[in-house]
């Protein structure tokens, strides 16, 4: 296993419609490193944003899709989901504030 860096767990925010619902609970949604657990995902978040406080991790790997160019058949690269649940005294992350 490689050795992951906090700032390397994060990847970016995920912005759907589903994610933004659920930000009401205090949930929200990145795409994470693919090695990354979930002690290092929420070492991560509490490093990356000041004040929050981290409830819980749930984690779901998404295979690639495959893709067709003419006759060749491919695959893209799998990814890792995590949805963070803050605590209800936490700070809310800011990246989120303006949508």
């Amino acid at each position: 296993m490689a050795n992951i860096q906090y700032y390397d767990v994060i990847l970016k925010p995920v912005i759907t419609e589903k994610s933004m619902s659920v930000m009401a609970d205090k949930k929200y949604t990145f795409l994470v490193h693919p090695d990354a657990t979930k002690s290092q995902i929420k070492e991560a978040v509490e490093k990356m944003f000041e004040g929050t406080k981290v409830k819980g991790v749930n984690t779901m790997n998404l295979d690639g899709k495959t893709k067709r160019r003419g006759m060749t058949f491919g695959k893209t690269a799998k990814t890792k989901k995590a949805i963070v649940q803050l605590t209800e005294d936490s700070a809310d992350i800011e990246i989120f504030a303006g949508l």
